[in-house]
This record gives structure tokens, sequence and C-alpha cells, in this order.
């Protein structure tokens, strides 16, 4: 059995709720029901792809005995805020997690799909026996850089990271062996032609995700004799932008496959989707991390009792999807909880507009590419030191000679 062993997130240290945003921007409260979200997470300058993903995985890795830390063989990253042209995120994050130097290391992209293609290719190099007992450790970050320009998807977009750790002991879900399905063409929904310049056609986005999600699913049900989307899953987890085109998404899912009737489709909704979108409408889109920060949302909110199978949507703008699935068991929930995400995306410190603006402005400046700078951390202690933070964090100190600086604060 081949799934994930360990899973986290980080979310930053700060968050504004989504009628300030509203109001700051100018935009049509009413609009909020369709976005179905209160609060995103916010960087700041401080943060950066890097700090993000070593902050998501140190946890997971700190609780491995040196053994077991030396059998991580493969490191894989995935984002869209890369920091080099030719050197990847994952260099700075294998020193800083002090991974073993018997690691392949590399990068991946593919808008918010990279991570699960890196996580199913993972799996399918540790299900090959090649090399019995290893581990792979998958993190997908990024740092978001819309701003007024980007309207509503401004509100929608958050801050983080998730860490995904694979292996042959599985404890948070064992991954279907061969239930997967694919669906993949070129279309120009989204893309970032600059550092910090993010670019999209929202309506052709959104119903790219939705035929995405139809044609995955399509080319699950002719891979796994049976599968039914209504009956097969007790558990639903997509890729969220934002809660509301979930709920678009499951809607269109179930009036072709189960009960077209409103309450049905409800009930459907609250019972199998709804505990996955607890972290997300309080986070915002994780672009690639978004399945997991999802993925941890339901384990976290609403514990199974018993074995549950999982079916899992990943979409990426470009573009990419995959239709998988899995199992969870009482004891994802028991490992799971220990980490306590919950309360550490309570604890964000809350910021209002005039802040968010400030920070913006400054955060955006980490991916454009400079031979020195300065980051003063001291500035920004007020974050640093909010109570309910988590321990010993990575920052982002300055560039020197266009060689990236980290500090643990």
């Amino acid at each position: 059995m081949i799934g994930i062993e360990a899973l986290d997130v980080y979310a930053g240290l700060a968050g504004i709720g989504l009628p300030e945003l509203f109001d700051g921007r100018g935009l049509d409260r009413a609009r909020l029901a369709n976005l179905m979200m209160e609060r995103r997470s916010v960087g700041l300058p401080f943060e950066d792809p890097v700090t993000n993903a070593v902050n998501s995985a140190k946890a997971l890795v700190d609780a491995l005995d040196p053994a077991e830390r030396g059998r991580i063989e493969l490191l894989v990253t995935s984002t869209e805020s890369g920091v080099d042209y030719s050197k990847s995120v994952a260099s700075y994050v294998h020193e800083y997690l002090g991974l073993p130097r018997t690691c392949r290391v590399m990068e991946v992209k593919q808008a918010c799909y990279a991570a699960t293609g890196a996580v199913q290719l993972a799996a399918g190099y540790l299900a090959s026996g090649r090399a019995p007992g290893a581990k792979a450790l998958v993190i997908a970050t990024d740092v978001a850089v819309v701003d007024e320009y980007a309207e509503y998807a401004e509100a929608a977009t958050g801050h983080g990271a998730a860490a995904v750790l694979l292996s042959d002991t599985p404890r948070i879900m064992t991954i279907d062996p061969g239930a997967y399905g694919l669906h993949s063409y070129e279309t120009l929904d989204s893309a970032r032609p600059l550092p910090t310049l993010d670019i999209a056609d929202a309506d052709r986005s959104l119903f790219a995700y939705l035929d995405c999600l139809a044609h995955s699913f399509a080319d699950y049900a002719d891979r796994v004799e049976g599968a039914d989307f209504a009956e097969t899953f007790d558990r639903l987890v997509m890729h969220t932008p934002f809660a509301g085109l979930v709920r678009a998404g499951h809607r269109k899912m179930m009036r072709e496959h189960g009960d077209t009737q409103p309450e049905v489709i409800e009930a459907d909704f609250t019972r199998r989707v709804a505990p996955s979108l607890t972290y997300p409408r309080v986070v915002g889109n994780l672009c690639s991390g978004s399945l997991y920060l999802a993925l941890a949302s339901t384990i976290d909110t609403a514990p199974c009792e018993r074995p549950e199978r999982i079916g899992l949507f990943a979409y990426g703008s470009g573009c990419a999807s995959e239709f998988l699935s899995g199992v969870i068991t009482p004891e994802s929930g028991r490992v799971l909880g220990a980490l306590r995400i919950g309360e550490r995306l309570v604890a964000r410190r809350d910021i209002g507009f005039d802040e968010y603006v400030r920070l913006l402005k400054e955060t955006r400046a980490c991916l454009v590419p400079e031979r020195d700078r300065r980051v003063g951390t001291e500035e920004w202690a007020d974050y640093l030191d909010h109570p309910g933070r988590p321990g010993e964090l990575l920052v982002l100190t300055g560039v020197e000679d266009y060689h990236r600086r980290y500090a643990w604060r």
C-alpha cells in the first residue's frame, strides 16, 4: 500500500476578512455569497515560496527519526512562483529541511495541477519496489501576486504551502492503485507571464474547470469498473479556487450522474463535500496546494469512524486535470489532528485593508529578480511575535549577489 504518510499546511501568519477586502476595493458585497469565503491568508515581506515550503514541511520532517529522514529519496516542489529561471525552489528547501544528500531534488510546474502530478509519479516510484522503504516529499508552494486589477479573483487568492509525505506507511490516506482519470488540453484561461503579473480569463477558466471535472471522471470510470460518482465515494475533495466553484462542480456532476432533485443534491453536498471547504473558506486558493488543504479540512473537521473512500479532483489552468481516489481511516483523523491545523488558522493575525495594501506591495517584491536586497525582519516583529504562531519559522532576510539568504526565527 502506497499513500500519504503525513500532511501539513502553512497558511501564513496573517489574514484579512473578505467583507473588509470587498469594501476596500469597492466590490459588490452581494457577490460574497458566490465565493462562499470568509477570510483569506495574506503574505508578509519575509515570506516567499522557499519559506512557505519549508514552514509547511518542517513539522513532518522533524517528526521523523534520523533513519526515516534518510529514506526521503525524492523531493519535488510545485510552484508558479519560482525565484530563479534555472535553480529550483527545491534546492533551498532541501538545504533548510536538512534532507539527505542521497535525494532527487526537482521542481514541477503546471499551474494548480502540478503537485498532484508529482504525487502520482512519486507514488508510482515508491510502488515499483526498486527502493523498498523509501519516502517522497512533495510540497506545493506559492506567493499571491494579484491586486485590484484581478477584481473578485483577488479576494479568492490564498497564500502558503502544503506538504505531502508519501511512503508505504499511508497513515493519512492510501492511494487506490490504478484508479485515476486524466483530461488535459491547451487553453489560456490563466497565466503568469511576469513574476508579479497574473492574467486570467475568468469565464474560460470556470468552464475549463467544469469541463475537466466531467471528462477526468469519465476517464476514471472507464478505468475503474463500476465507478459511480454518486455512490462510489463516501467523500469528495476538489481543487478549490473558491468554495462556490466546488459547489457548482458538484451540482453539475450530480445532475449528470445522480439525483436531479435540488434538495437531494444539497444534502449530498453537505454530507460529502462541505467538510472539505472549511479550511479553504478561510485561507483562499493555495494553487496546487489547494487540493491538499481541502483534504486536510475534510479529515480534520469530520473524522471518520470507519474506512472511507474519497474521490479527489485536481485541476490546473493551461490546462491539466486528474480524478483519483484513496481511502482514509480513523487513524487519519488522529494523526492529522495532532498538528492542530485549524487552531493555527484561527491564530493568524487579522489585518485591516490599509495594512493589506501596504503588505501587498512589499510581498510582491520577493519574486522580482534583484542582485542585492535586504529584508528587515525587525520591522515585522509584531507578526513574528504574534501569539499562537507556529514554532520556529524560516524567514527571508535578503539577497546577496543573487543568492537568497534565509534565517530561522
